[in-house]
């Protein structure tokens, strides 16, 4: 099992090296400074901060909502920028459904929350009246 060069096919017991992310390349180059590179991700969590910030000192659900739209927004940066930075985690495909999954159920959490929900989905009283034994 060894190949042309003469060495071995085995994986090395060291790791010397990660890959990449797809689009986890910097956003500018390396001149300039490092919020000008990470801007999408610095975008997002400023996003949340600003979010969990008006939830603390104000109404929860704004505060919410602005944290699920800061989700949201950064499945639209990984699906639309082709180099994200530091907001490229896994594959492109799994960073966008894993943001717009999270932002969504934030979103849709928050609109249904008591008292007083924003929105009410009628299936979901059928579920837990059946699932409880009402």
């Amino acid at each position: 099992m060894t190949t042309e060069r003469g060495g071995s096919r085995r994986y090395p017991a060291v790791t010397t090296d990660t890959a990449t992310p797809q689009g986890g390349r910097r956003t500018a180059g390396g001149a300039y400074p490092a919020p000008i590179r990470q801007w999408p991700l610095l975008a997002v969590l400023a996003g949340t901060l600003t979010g969990l910030l008006v939830m603390t000192v104000g109404d929860f659900r704004i505060g919410l909502l602005i944290v699920g739209c800061a989700m949201l927004g950064g499945c639209v940066l990984r699906l639309v920028l082709p180099a994200v930075g530091m907001l490229a985690v896994r594959s492109r495909f799994t960073d966008v459904m894993t943001y717009g999954l999270l932002g969504a159920l934030i979103v849709v959490l928050t609109l249904m929350a008591q008292p007083d929900p924003w929105l009410e989905l009628p299936f979901l009283k059928n579920i837990l009246r059946f699932s409880a034994g009402d």
